[in-house]
């Protein structure tokens, strides 16, 4: 027996009028998404417009650092380890738009290749023992390291001893990231980077754009960047970052907790690190 259409091509069968009501609430839902700046790609963008804004480095004419500069944080690394800046690891779930734009706390950070400054990148050498702002920020004294205000929000760089569910999720250590409050767990210090010469340098201004350890102050434990711990975060492929020393076979500190407190060139050439270190090609691998 052949087979023969009853209905009419354009027929509605079926649950036709339940499908047609739902097919009509996802668009009023997506047009009030869109409205209110709700759809992923609207909060992506919106997050990469503010957390990529560029900020303006301090210019260091005396050639040290001082209280309230804003700074980079820049890890050359090794031969074959290109530069990385530490930096706020921030994706659309860690942004509110209420009471005004900003980072929620606590938010993570993450050491990414990107050496820009923008306010993803940038800190504020902050004094916690009363040092007034503009002073020369010196070796071993402590001081905090804050985000610009803003949209991120003045958050401090802070790290705690690691327990059962408060440690870096790649690596294990000491996890690092930031807070809305000052405390003891987020203050640190600068040490020198030769251990033979730490002694001497003690008290000394803390010259810009050298090579220098940061040291936690509660744990005594150095400021690193772990290479081998890979993360992806909003911006692409970046790095774990930890408060953990590493020590070679001399007890000296490695090339993981060397670190680059960057300015600005004060011929505006743009910054000074940059001038005198070339960084690893693309086809060099991270150690």
């Amino acid at each position: 027996m052949s087979y023969k259409r009853i209905n009419r091509p354009r027929a509605k069968t079926g649950n036709w009028n339940e499908d047609m009501l739902i097919e009509e609430e996802a668009m009023r839902e997506y047009f009030e998404k869109k409205e209110k700046g709700e759809l992923l790609v609207q909060r992506v963008d919106f997050l990469k417009e503010n957390i990529l804004r560029p900020v303006d480095l301090s210019v260091s004419n005396d050639g040290q650092l001082h209280f309230g500069d804003t700074v980079m944080l820049v890890n050359i690394g090794g031969e074959k380890r290109q530069f990385s800046s530490l930096s706020i690891n921030a994706d659309i779930n860690s942004v509110t738009k209420t009471p005004s734009p900003g980072i929620k706390t606590p938010c993570g950070v993450s050491a990414g290749g990107e050496i820009k400054p923008c306010i993803r990148t940038a800190f504020i050498i902050t004094s916690v023992d009363g040092s007034p702002e503009g002073s020369t920020l010196c070796f071993d004294q402590f001081f905090a390291l804050r985000t610009t205000g803003g949209f991120a929000r003045g958050l401090y760089l802070t790290s705690d001893l690691q327990g059962f569910q408060k440690y870096a999720k790649k690596s294990g250590f000491q996890e690092v990231y930031l807070d809305d409050s000052t405390s003891f767990l987020s203050w640190w210090k600068i040490v020198h980077f030769d251990p033979q010469e730490r002694l001497e340098y003690e008290g000394q201004p803390v010259p810009a754009n050298e090579k220098v350890l940061i040291i936690h102050c509660k744990t005594n434990q150095a400021l690193a960047f772990l290479g081998d711990q890979l993360l992806w975060t909003a911006d692409g492929k970046e790095y774990e970052v930890t408060t953990h020393t590493f020590l070679d076979s001399h007890k000296a500190e490695q090339d993981a907790n060397h670190w680059i407190m960057c300015t600005s060139d004060p011929a505006g050439d743009g910054l000074v690190l940059l001038r005198g270190v070339q960084p690893a090609t693309k086809d060099q691998q991270f150690t």
